[in-house]
Order: structure tokens, then sequence, then C-alpha cells
């Protein structure tokens, strides 16, 4: 069966990006970016996937991670989309819950490889989201996150909610558990299943 593979390839005046996704890989990763916790993340977005990625990034990073954190989402997201093809025989929708269990940090994702770009982000009752921003205490925070995801779902045409249900004090393993849950989640969305016939939508067209 064809493998479903895509060149990960941005240029701008901000970043340069190039790479290789594979989604019916094994979970392996060679990251590259510039920003050194998104690089951890998407090794475990890879891991948890069985995708195989491969990615590098020169951006400017003496302005800020902005400009590379989002470029990094939309090439990823357009590679993602590229890769899909058809989308013929795929599940189509997938979901994960991932602890990190000292923080009680717990995740839950809810991807739709429906054509019909949104992402949604709703936090947990009773702690604040600034508490999880970028600063002094944590070099990528969870506002970087957000907009990574943003960009990856518009260019990649997912329908993608992320639910905080439970927030501990630590960011890096709050992070962590929802990047987890998005390679499970977008894993099982788009596993092929031999009951599928075309294209899972009674439009006929994703």
């Amino acid at each position: 069966m064809k493998k479903r593979v895509a060149v990960i390839e941005r240029k701008t005046k901000e970043t340069q990006i190039r790479g290789r996704l594979n989604l019916d890989g094994e979970g392996k990763s060679s990251i590259s970016t510039g920003i050194g916790f998104l690089d951890h993340m998407l090794e475990l977005f890879a891991k948890h996937g069985l995708f195989d990625l491969q990615v590098k990034a020169k951006g400017d990073l003496h302005i800020d991670l902005h400009h590379t954190n989002e470029d990094l989402g939309l090439a990823l997201g357009q590679a993602f989309h590229q890769a899909l093809g058809e989308k013929r025989g795929i599940r189509r929708m997938g979901s994960a819950f991932v602890p990190m269990d000292e923080t009680l940090a717990r995740v839950r994702v809810v991807a739709d490889v429906s054509g019909r770009p949104h992402f949604r982000l709703d936090w947990a009752p009773g702690r604040k989201r600034a508490e999880f921003r970028r600063g002094e205490r944590i070099s990528y925070g969870l506002e970087d996150a957000k907009h990574f995801l943003e960009s990856f779902s518009a260019r990649s045409g997912l329908t993608l909610h992320v639910d905080v249900l439970k927030a501990g004090g630590d960011a890096h393993h709050l992070l962590e558990a929802v990047f987890k849950a998005l390679g499970r989640a977008l894993r099982e969305a788009v596993d092929r299943d031999p009951r599928v016939r075309g294209v899972p939508s009674t439009k006929g067209k994703l």
C-alpha cells in the first residue's frame, strides 16, 4: 500500500523550513527548529502518532519565537493535508486522553479530518490560563502552543478540540500531555479501516 508522505516546506523573509512527514511511519523524528521546547513537543507528537517526522527550521529568533512557531504550524499542517491526499479509507475521527499524573494534567484531544478547519481550546475550571504563559519561568507557554495548533489546524483542514480537564502547576507536563494526545488522536483519525469504502462522508468529499 502506498505510503502517505509529503514534503514540509515554507520560505518567507522571516523563516526557512524544510522537512518530510510520513503518516505511515514508526514514530521516528529528527527535529531542529531553534525552539528547544517545541522540538521536544514535536518529537512527542511523532512518537505517539507513529509519524516519521524530519524538520529543520531557521527563523528570526533574535526578535521572538512568534514567526517561527506560527510558520512551523502552517508548514506542518500543509504537509499533513498533502500526505492525506483524497482521504479514502480513513477512520476520519479520533480522540485521546493523556494524563500526567503527578501534576494532575488531564488532557483530551478530539480530531476530525473534516476539511473544515476549526480549533478550540477549553480550559480547566479553577485555574488561570495566564499561569501557563511564557515568561521568566517558562520558555514556551500555553499561548505559544495555542498559536501553533491554530496554524496547524488551519492548513491541515482539521477540526481540533483540546480540552484541558484538570491542570496542575507544571506547564511542561501540561503541554506534553497536549502534544502526546494530539499525536494519538490523529493516529486514530488517519488510520485506514478496510471496511471504509471511499471517503468517509455522505457528501462523498472531505
